[in-house]
C-alpha cells in the first residue's frame, strides 16, 4: 500500500480521450486499456508493464466550464479524520469522502490556495503508483 502522504494515483479527465489516447502514446509510448463501467468508460495508463494511472472523459453539467487536467491523488491513513483536519486548516472540500468498490476512499479537496487534489485511504488491492 502507499504510504500515508505519498502520491498514490494520476488521473487525466478530458473531453476526447481518443485524442489523448494518441497524443500520449506517439510522446509517451503509453498504452491503454478501457474499462467499460455502469457511468462511463475508465481508461487504465499503462508504460510498458506499469499501470501510471488512469482517465476517463468528463461529461455532464458538473464538468461544464472545465478544461481537461490532470488530476493527482495522494494516499491518507484515515479519508474522514484527513478530511476535517484539513476544513481545521483552512482547507475546501469540493466532494465529501466517498467509497469506490475496490479502489478505496476517496475525496476532492482544494489547500486554502485553491490548489485541487484528491485524498483517498486506498484499499489493499488498488495498486497505485
Amino acid at each position: 500500500m502507499t504510504a500515508h502522504g505519498a502520491f498514490h494515483w494520476n488521473e487525466l479527465m478530458t473531453r476526447d480521450s481518443a485524442k489523448a489516447k494518441d497524443f500520449y502514446g506517439k510522446t509517451l509510448g503509453w498504452t491503454f486499456e478501457d474499462m467499460p463501467m455502469p457511468e462511463m468508460v475508465y481508461t487504465v495508463i499503462r508504460s510498458g508493464d506499469e499501470t501510471v494511472g488512469g482517465m476517463f472523459e468528463m461529461s455532464g453539467p458538473g464538468f461544464d466550464g472545465m478544461p481537461d487536467h490532470w488530476m493527482s491523488y495522494i494516499a491518507v491513513d484515515d479519508i474522514d479524520k484527513r478530511v476535517q483536519a484539513l476544513k481545521d486548516a483552512g482547507g475546501t472540500v469540493m466532494r465529501e469522502p466517498w467509497d469506490v468498490e475496490g479502489v478505496g476512499r476517496i475525496a476532492l479537496v482544494a489547500d486554502p490556495g485553491g490548489a485541487a487534489q484528491g485524498w483517498m485511504t486506498p484499499s489493499d488491492n488498488s495498486g497505485g503508483n
